[in-house]
């Protein structure tokens, strides 16, 4: 369990990692569905402007997005508000919620590079005004494969981060500099840094004959990082987990046994996850 006290709320859990081709949206959108199956209230961000999350949960194209939710939380940008709300957007899908992503999105940090007010707190502000954390028990935040302002908000929103990585060389160079990130957020006088709970080798094909030997460096150099979680157990990149996003469905969705094994990845990661809130 969350360790939840009566009208407490809403812990935000964001799932982030500079490189992309890690799996980090199909992570996201399996996840929402293993705590939804734990019965747990899950509303999802989608703060990738590839809207891939978004696609997941079958919308291919949202003119109205958290790009114009997030602006019009703004005051400075009043000139650029647009009638809406949150509930307006709100995607219901097989019992997980979605604030759908945009291209929009892409133009934040030039929209906002004009506003006196501190501009990493966007989100965070947006959220704590916006009721939803009243409304929901976890709120999973996909986010970009970059390291700007996107990156910086979720940051600094977030309770606890997830980090889905790759077994190869490219994905160490990317944790490396994930860390600096995580360092530079500290020095802006940022009160609380979200605890990373755990990276998670994903999409690992283990055919490969260098996998285990890359894994190895890589939590080689993770063990003695400051605030450095678990690692987890490898998620295999499975014909099932393939043929699940094909159909925009989570393998929970599919009764047949050949799905048991995923389902098990992700239920374990997901409890290992509610055990480590009380420690945020």
């Amino acid at each position: 369990m969350f360790g939840f006290e009566k009208n407490k709320k809403a812990k935000i859990l964001s799932l982030l990692n500079q490189k992309g081709g890690v799996g980090k949206t199909t992570l996201c959108f399996q996840m929402a569905h293993a705590f939804k199956t734990q019965g747990k209230k899950v509303l999802c961000l989608d703060m990738d402007p590839q809207a891939n999350l978004t696609l997941l949960f079958g919308i291919d194209h949202c003119e109205q997005n958290l790009h114009h939710l997030l602006i019009n939380s703004v005051r400075e940008l009043k000139s650029l508000h647009t009638p809406l709300m949150w509930a307006d957007i709100l995607i219901h899908k097989d019992g997980v919620d979605l604030l759908p992503a945009g291209q929009a999105l892409s133009g934040m940090e030039l929209t906002v590079a004009g506003i006196s007010g501190p501009r990493q707190f966007i989100l965070h502000r947006f959220l704590e005004k916006s009721g939803l954390l009243d409304q929901y028990d976890l709120i999973l935040i996909d986010g970009p494969p970059t390291l700007g302002l996107l990156v910086v908000n979720i940051l600094c929103a977030s309770d606890g981060i997830l980090v889905p990585f790759g077994a190869d060389a490219f994905s160490r160079k990317g944790l490396g500099h994930f860390h600096q990130v995580l360092e530079q957020i500290a020095d802006m006088g940022v009160e609380r840094l979200p605890k990373i709970l755990g990276y998670v080798p994903n999409l690992v094909d283990s055919r490969r004959k260098l996998t285990g030997e890359e894994l190895a460096s890589i939590t080689q150099d993770l063990l003695p990082l400051e605030n450095a979680g678990q690692i987890f157990p490898p998620i295999a990149n499975r014909v099932q987990l393939t043929r699940a996003q094909s159909e925009r469905k989570s393998v929970f969705a599919f009764e047949s046994k050949e799905y048991t094994e995923l389902k098990d990845q992700f239920l374990h990661l997901a409890q290992t996850i509610n055990e480590s809130w009380p420690t945020l």
